[in-house]
């Protein structure tokens, strides 16, 4: 038995159906964030001194420039999920919305692809 109306199961109106997917990614990258920031907080707690050569030499590490990286681009993931729903939620004019939407989307992708080629470029030594 269903409780939609006959007409709106010909329209196909109802969920969009992206609302568990969009809980999920934002629940999903919170752990990874939870471990990587963990991993992130306990190098920076052990680590020796911030001189310029000693950080450069553990951002070069092999290891560490791909941990670094992945949490880079997980928290620009993360941060960009979480200010898509403030902005669908607040933000009530159309056109404001749909700018803010996509000033969003492409100031994050920017974020992500800054720190990822700076840690690449240290990353490869290049």
């Amino acid at each position: 038995m269903s409780l939609r109306s006959p007409l709106s199961r010909v329209l196909g109106l109802g969920t969009a159906k992206k609302g568990t997917g969009h809980f999920l990614s934002q629940r999903i990258s919170a752990l990874g964030l939870l471990l990587l920031g963990g991993w992130f907080a306990y190098r920076m707690f052990t680590f020796g001194s911030f001189a310029y050569l000693e950080v450069i030499r553990f951002i070069g590490s092999p290891f560490n420039s791909v941990l670094l990286l992945l949490l880079v681009l997980t928290l620009a993931y993360h941060s960009w999920l979480g200010v898509q729903v403030v902005i669908e939620d607040y933000v009530h004019a159309p056109g404001v919305k749909l700018f803010a939407l996509i000033a969003s989307r492409f100031a994050h992708l920017l974020v992500a692809a800054v720190s990822a080629y700076a840690i690449l470029q240290i990353g490869l030594g290049t």
